[in-house]
């Protein structure tokens, strides 16, 4: 309908141009002014004429005074018939000049052509563009079936991705780049009988860099790159995504070599026969077709398939087979020295101070992928342009972290003294009950600043990236998390809403400790449960027990008895270090904030603490 009204516009502007354009054309270049026979006869009998050019049914006439004039005459009647009808006497035009001309050149044809031409020209238009649109609309729906696929031409790469631009991941690159030398000198593998992978799955969590990664092989490639995510192949009518493949490796291979990239791999290879209804179904059709497709490929077909996921457990087992997606390369979470790396490649075109050291901004980002130190330098920019600043500073970066993993600062959330002061005392309980434990982080900050959902925060980092932790840190960890409901019940006789996440996080650790790690001596080392996927809203919905009810009550016995060790470890040391927990809550209420060197500094007074108690 837009369409439509659309080419009616159109058309008008057309319409009203051409005619326009006709009557300045017809139009003449000086004022003429119209008179009728009966005056031009007048004229003639007071001899006021001094030529006459006769065109056809029309006269032009110029007086003697310079008056020029339009007569229109009968078309059938001659010059001279007419003046005979009015009875001029010869001697009245004896001194006028007389010229009769027949009309020709191109006004003539224009004045009898146009008026017929035009109509039929419009009509034809408005036919055409009429079918236009229904053939239009008869193409999209050919088109349905068609892949979706964004292909990046070589030439194309204005802002090129190398392997330069991505930082860390030295093995995976090491992995891809066998797929680079294949891509630029084929022969060189294929002389020797080798057979290069059809397939390489691109697995890690969210953020580590999977599509930055594949972006970065097609461009040391030099090769065309389409991408794609898996979801676009699927739609509500059968049999569309199976022709979204077909046509994807149709142009994949006129545009070969290259490399197509399916991100989300995991939306349409998940495992086959657990369909629920007509669109998984469809998805099923796609994912065969896929196999089909890479089963045909032989091998000096120049394709390799990249695909992103960070669910590869899902996938089926028909996708995981030599000659598929057979070389698996796994983006682990970055350490120190890559979050640095990280942190140089994005920090690029951003202004930063001379006293900016990324290497500190590395230790405190244990935990981020590439996106989350993205997004760390991003809201540290906005932090500076907020502030007026030229350039961003350290302090901007070490609260971008805050707000990264917390939330922006709510100091519009105002409290009253005794919340605040029950605040206070929850934060420094935690941070308390974690500086004395051996196996516990060391606290880096402690804030009754309100941020997200958080009333006040105790931040605690690890001095460098653990990827095995042992039963002695998780229990340090159970009491640290149950050391602020252990303060607000001490001091206060009474808990509040304050401790619930603290709560519910103890209690999942408990859980894990036993179910999952074997780390209960009563039960032993064995896992409880097995979690299964129903592939019904992406949801994990089942979980089968592999254990009797006589184990379900031994785990909850587990259970509390681990919450209770925890809870007693807390409350021993928030009792005999009464003084020291008050000392820290004295310091929060004044300063709202405290950093790790402030609060390190409190427990090298013991004087202070003795009288604080």
């Amino acid at each position: 309908m837009r369409n439509l009204v659309k080419n009616f516009l159109l058309f008008l502007l057309v319409f009203l141009a051409i005619t326009a354009l006709f009557s300045l054309y017809s139009a003449p270049l000086t004022s003429v002014q119209r008179t009728d026979v009966s005056t031009f006869i007048g004229q003639l009998n007071d001899q006021q004429v001094k030529t006459v050019v006769v065109r056809g049914a029309e006269m032009d006439v110029t007086l003697k005074d310079g008056t020029q004039e339009t007569v229109k005459k009968e078309s059938t009647e001659s010059f001279s018939e007419m003046l005979r009808n009015y009875q001029v006497t010869p001697d009245k035009i004896a001194g006028v000049s007389v010229d009769v001309r027949e009309q020709e050149g191109v006004g003539f044809w224009l004045g009898a052509i146009l008026p017929i031409l035009i109509p039929f020209v419009l009509i034809a238009g408005f036919l055409y563009f009429m079918m236009r649109q229904v053939q239009g609309a008869n193409s999209r729906a050919m088109m349905f079936g068609q892949s979706r696929a964004r292909q990046i031409a070589p030439q194309g790469l204005k802002d090129r991705v190398t392997f330069k631009d991505v930082a860390g991941v030295k093995e995976a690159k090491e992995e891809l780049q066998e797929v680079v030398e294949f891509l630029r000198q084929p022969k060189r593998f294929l002389s020797l009988g080798a057979r290069i992978p059809k397939g390489v799955l691109l697995v890690g969590p969210p953020g580590t860099g999977k599509t930055l990664l594949a972006r970065a092989v097609a461009g040391e490639a030099n090769v065309p790159f389409f991408n794609i995510s898996g979801s676009e192949f699927v739609e509500m009518f059968v049999g569309v995504g199976a022709s979204r493949v077909r046509d994807l490796f149709r142009k994949a291979k006129r545009a070969s070599p290259c490399i197509v990239f399916i991100d989300e791999l995991d939306a349409v290879g998940r495992q086959r026969g657990a369909g629920l209804g007509g669109s998984n179904d469809e998805r099923e059709q796609t994912l065969n077709q896929i196999l089909v497709e890479m089963d045909g490929f032989d091998a000096s077909t120049n394709i390799i398939i990249l695909a992103a996921t960070n669910r590869p457990d899902i996938l089926d087992v028909a996708l995981l087979r030599p000659g598929r997606f057979d070389r698996r390369v796994v983006l682990d979470m970055p350490d120190i020295n890559d979050r640095e790396e990280i942190l140089k490649v994005h920090a690029k075109g951003k202004p930063f101070a001379k006293t900016v050291q990324l290497r500190d901004v590395a230790e405190r980002t244990p935990g981020f992928t590439g996106a989350d130190l993205s997004n760390l330098l991003n809201e540290a920019a906005l932090l500076a342009a907020r502030r007026n600043k030229k350039v961003v500073e350290q302090s901007e970066i070490m609260e971008g972290i805050e707000r990264v993993l917390l939330g922006p600062e709510r100091r519009s959330h105002l409290m009253d003294e005794q919340e605040k002061k029950i605040t206070a005392f929850h934060e420094a309980g935690h941070a308390l009950v974690a500086h004395e434990l051996p196996g516990a982080d060391p606290v880096r900050k402690i804030s009754i600043i309100s941020r997200g959902r958080a009333a006040g925060y105790t931040l605690k980092l690890p001095e460098k990236d653990k990827y095995m932790k042992s039963k002695a840190e998780y229990t340090a960890e159970l009491a640290m998390l149950l050391a602020g409901y252990e303060a607000e019940l001490a001091v206060f006789n009474q808990v509040t809403t304050g401790a619930s996440n603290d709560l519910r996080e103890a209690t999942r650790l408990a859980r894990r400790l036993i179910m999952e790690f074997g780390m209960s001596d009563k039960l032993g080392p064995r896992t409880f449960g097995e979690r299964e996927e129903l592939i019904f809203l992406g949801r994990e919905i089942h979980e089968q027990r592999d254990y009797s009810e006589k184990v379900a009550e031994a785990i909850d016995a587990e259970l509390f008895r681990f919450i209770n060790e925890a809870r007693k470890t807390a409350r021993e040391i928030i009792t005999g270090m009464r003084g020291t927990l008050e000392m820290i809550v004295q310091e929060l209420l004044r300063k709202e904030t405290l950093e790790r060197e402030e609060f390190e500094a409190l427990f090298k007074d013991p004087a202070r603490a003795a009288q604080t108690a």
